[in-house]
């Protein structure tokens, strides 16, 4: 099967932006682009209707305009264009699993974005193996959501614990900043421990062994792709702070925000989404890529 990028579309400025973003992505990769949209409302495949009667009017025209928008700017890009009579989430997981990559508008965190994000975008990045990429609507001079795609320009940010093995993020994160020819900057916090802290204040000896182990460890992490991807400027930063704040501070700016998500994060009510991912999808803002992990 040829290798396909899949965007979910619902109609909103954000899905519009993402369709245009995962075109950029399909054209770098030498991607199909695949635009779907679920609905389970949609007519039964092979039914006739009128064009007056027609139910699935306004999801073929979400489909239409974006492929559209699409073809403009990249006539030479090969796009299909799918309608789904399913709930959302599980076709988006069945369109992950056929695909390269997952591609979903994100709406940030106002009342109408927390549930969207809840509902649909974090079960699916939660339950997929395929790496997922949340977008937001660029807004325009007046403030207000447009739907360009957002500039393919900037740094690529990876945040890493250095808990456990990470093979999978760091390969998607070089491979993304040797794409774009930008620098990769990768992004080691973590909260201070007890024994940092003396009655006085922070311990200054102990804070300086602790940055300079981590350092240690972010060094030897990236080693090996850096020799993988020697054409790839590589900026490391280790920051003993919430791991949160210090992700969207380094996102500003940068072009793609790539995160972990590991495998082992399972709870009795299934896969769980950590803290620190979960306020970067939320609050960062640039594109954010989510690449499942062992």
């Amino acid at each position: 099967m040829d290798p396909v990028i899949t965007v979910g579309l619902d109609g909103s400025p954000e899905s519009r932006s993402a369709a245009l973003w995962a075109a950029q992505e399909a054209r770098l990769r030498g991607c199909t682009l695949r635009m779907l949209h679920a609905w389970v409302l949609l007519s039964a495949a092979g039914e006739k209707a009128t064009a007056e009667s027609d139910r699935d009017y306004w999801s073929k025209k979400i489909v239409d305009d974006a492929q559209r928008e699409v073809h403009q700017l990249y006539p030479e890009l090969p796009v299909t264009e799918e309608l789904v009579a399913e709930d959302p989430g599980p076709a988006l997981l069945a369109a992950a699993a056929e695909s390269d990559l997952l591609v979903l508008g994100s709406r940030g965190m106002g009342p109408v974005a927390a549930f969207f994000l809840g509902d649909i975008g974090l079960h699916v990045v939660a339950h997929t193996d395929t790496p997922v990429v949340l977008v937001r609507a660029q807004e325009d001079t007046a403030g207000t959501a447009a739907q360009a795609a957002p500039p393919a320009t900037g740094d690529v940010v990876v945040g890493l614990n250095l808990q456990g093995p990470c093979e999978r993020l760091l390969e998607f994160a070089f491979t993304s900043a040797a794409r774009r020819g930008a620098t990769l900057h990768a992004v080691h916090a973590g909260k201070l421990p007890v024994q940092a802290y003396a009655p006085w204040g922070m311990d200054p000896d102990v804070v300086e062994d602790l940055t300079r182990d981590a350092r240690k460890v972010l060094g030897d992490a990236l080693r090996p792709w850096r020799e993988k991807f020697p054409g790839v400027e590589v900026a490391e930063s280790v920051h003993l702070e919430s791991p949160a704040r210090v992700i969207n501070r380094a996102a500003a700016g940068a072009g793609l925000l790539v995160m972990g998500r590991r495998h082992k994060h399972r709870t009795a009510l299934g896969p769980r989404i950590g803290p620190v991912l979960q306020s970067a999808l939320h609050h960062a803002p640039c594109p954010v890529a989510v690449a499942p992990h062992e």
